[in-house]
């Protein structure tokens, strides 16, 4: 149950810190109106939030995990929301985050 809990935290957090971010970029990119801004800032203040939920001890841990579950994230935004297909580079590289962030989190320590 935790390993499901620690991954649905990551997962929100990612989808909320690519998820305002578009939104702002949207507004200042792409002349959407300030409301996207506006919305997208408070998703990324949750986003600031969100992994504080998390039950590791060490923020620099946590956030290092994070920013692997991230890149898969962002690759599979990329592909469903602006249409970009991975290649297969793409897909190599998210799985060495993935690889790394569960090293991170769950090797054994003493």
């Amino acid at each position: 149950m935790i390993l499901f809990l620690t991954i649905l935290i990551f997962i929100i957090a990612g989808l909320a810190e690519i998820g305002g971010g578009y939104m702002v970029w949207l507004w200042l990119r792409e002349s959407k109106p300030l409301w996207y801004g506006i919305f997208g800032s408070l998703i990324l203040v949750a986003y600031g939030i969100i992994p504080t939920l998390q039950s590791f001890p060490s923020f620099g841990r946590v956030y290092a995990a994070y920013g692997g579950v991230f890149v898969v994230l962002a690759v599979h935004w990329g592909m469903f929301i602006d249409k970009k297909t991975p290649d297969m580079y793409d897909w190599i590289g998210a799985a060495v985050c993935i690889v790394g962030v569960s090293i991170m989190l769950w090797a054994p320590r003493s």
